[in-house]
């Protein structure tokens, strides 16, 4: 992996794989046996990977004391582009992300499934792990994980009161005081330095030069597809975005590149050679060698940076987690030093065990059946059009119907457009996000691109869900139909607690 292969010495076979997706195989039986297999040998299911609430009330105002102190702090959408004041906390802290290795992720989608793929990996191989991700489905523990699983309540709430007195230190010596992301990613910091960790799975929040997460040297920086997504911050073309995240490239680690637009691809590359950088290009250094549909996910052969790995059971729908998985295993063969200092593969037994209890909670996630109710928080089209994708091939629905709501910030039209093609009707809804678009103003959009007889507009998004599963069982004929409830993090989180899966 040290040096680039020239494209010309790679199989024609893999090229063709890279180029469009294996086509199913028509033995379906043989497939599910497989999997059935593979899913036995990976134990029992984890239970739900999303906290809820504390049950204790007193725990339970505790944290949201605490959460009410953060919320009157700058908001994720509120930012002023610098690393000053996290540095600045860092110092106060003692260094505390110095005190591990870090393996760094950004891209515009796909960040958080393959954190937890990583994560998945690494805890596989006896390596304790930490794992900073963000925006929380459900609850804010959630974004801070140990050992594959979120912190409890009570250690959040430990960590903020330690971490406070450095904050507010902090705030006094600066002109501005430290966001809500910047000191939930000190308490993260803090928290893996605590642990202590072996090795922590970041995730950037927004961009990459001058994200909060950005005072890691990590050995490893992965970056996921880029494609258009928070313009007005990181740029109006995919290699401007690139130039913004390239900056988690740090001197002399290993990038793990996804398969690019070639502008973001050129500016990555350029990123790499200055900071002399190893890369591995997905479709070139590692790669999806085949993938079948199984069921309750898919069966990969992955090429890593040291050998394949057949029969990997992935329990995740749709092609964009192949890729996933692909990236994810190929970061951590490099945190290992495989295909630079190792010529060896990870044990694949191993392997094989991590992916296939990987959970990816709102990433096609089937909360309900008869009818079938998924959750997906595809919520740029670039993300909608992966998903789309993904329920057209892993679903047999004869009629599915669409509950969307969308952030004011994003682009409503280019996600209803992605899913217009696989929606038979969509119920326009708000979640319970202040920056939720305007239901109305979502609705004169739906209409230009469905047409006003297959638009449903209801403002409250449990009546939405309700309206959705009328809609998908009204005809006896549709025996397979089913529900999407998509367009942001915060629809899905709504919808999971309307549901009961937290």
């Amino acid at each position: 992996m040290s040096e680039p292969r020239d494209p010309s010495d790679t199989p024609d076979a893999f090229d063709d794989i890279v180029e469009s997706e294996t086509t199913r195989d028509p033995d379906l039986a043989v497939i599910e046996a497989g999997s059935r297999t593979l899913r036995t040998q990976a134990g029992p299911p984890q239970g739900d990977p999303v906290p809820s609430r504390p049950e204790d009330p007193e725990l339970d105002k505790a944290l949201r004391e605490v959460e009410t102190e953060l919320s009157t702090r700058w908001g994720e959408t509120k930012l002023e582009p610098s690393v000053t004041r996290i540095a600045a906390l860092m110092d106060v802290l003692g260094e505390p992300q110095r005190a591990y290795p870090s393996i760094h992720i950004t891209g515009t989608n796909g960040k958080t499934s393959t954190a937890r793929m990583i994560e998945a990996l690494l805890g596989a191989f006896e390596l304790r792990t930490g794992r900073y991700t963000s925006p929380h489905v459900q609850t804010i523990t959630e974004r801070i994980s140990l050992d594959g699983a979120p912190i409890s309540a009570e250690r959040f709430i430990e960590t903020y009161q330690d971490v406070k007195p450095y904050v507010e230190l902090v705030d006094d010596r600066e002109e501005y005081r430290l966001s809500f992301f910047e000191v939930l990613t000190g308490m993260a910091y803090a928290a893996f330095a605590d642990a202590p960790v072996d090795v922590a799975v970041v995730e950037v929040g927004m961009g990459g030069t001058w994200d909060a997460t950005n005072v890691i040297d990590a050995s490893v920086a992965v970056v996921t597809p880029i494609d258009l997504d928070h313009t007005d911050r990181l740029g109006g073309t995919t290699a401007e975005i690139a130039g913004e995240k390239s900056g988690i490239v740090k001197q002399g680690a290993t990038v793990i590149l996804a398969q690019q637009p070639v502008d973001a691809a050129q500016v990555l590359l350029k990123k790499a050679v200055e900071a002399d950088a190893t890369v591995a290009r997905e479709g070139m250094e590692f790669g999806i060698v085949s993938r079948e549909v199984a069921v309750g996910g898919q069966l990969l052969t992955l090429r890593g940076l040291g050998g394949e790995y057949d029969n990997v059971f992935l329990p995740l729908h749709g092609a964009y987690q192949a890729h996933n998985a692909a990236v994810a295993l190929a970061a951590v063969e490099a945190f290992f030093g495989i295909g630079a200092d190792h010529a060896r593969t990870l044990d694949p037994d191993t392997v094989r065990t991590a992916f296939a209890q990987v959970a990816s909670p709102g990433r096609l996630e089937i909360v309900r059946s008869s009818p079938t109710v998924l959750l997906d928080a595809a919520h740029n089209p670039h993300g909608a059009r992966a998903t789309a994708e993904g329920v057209s091939e892993a679903f047999g629905f004869s009629r599915l119907i669409g509950v969307v709501s969308t952030s004011g910030d994003k682009d409503a039209r280019g996600l209803l457009e992605a899913f217009e093609p696989i929606f038979a009707e969509v119920v326009v809804t708000a979640n319970s996000n202040p920056r939720a678009t305007d239901v109305d103003a979502l609705a004169a959009i739906a209409v230009e691109v469905f047409g006003e007889d297959r638009v449903v507009v209801e403002p409250r998004l449990p009546d939405a869900i309700e309206a959705a599963i009328t809609l998908a069982e009204e005809e006896a004929e549709y025996g397979g139909a089913g529900v999407l409830v998509t367009g942001s993090i915060f629809t899905v989180g709504d919808a999971r607690l309307l549901l009961r899966r937290g």
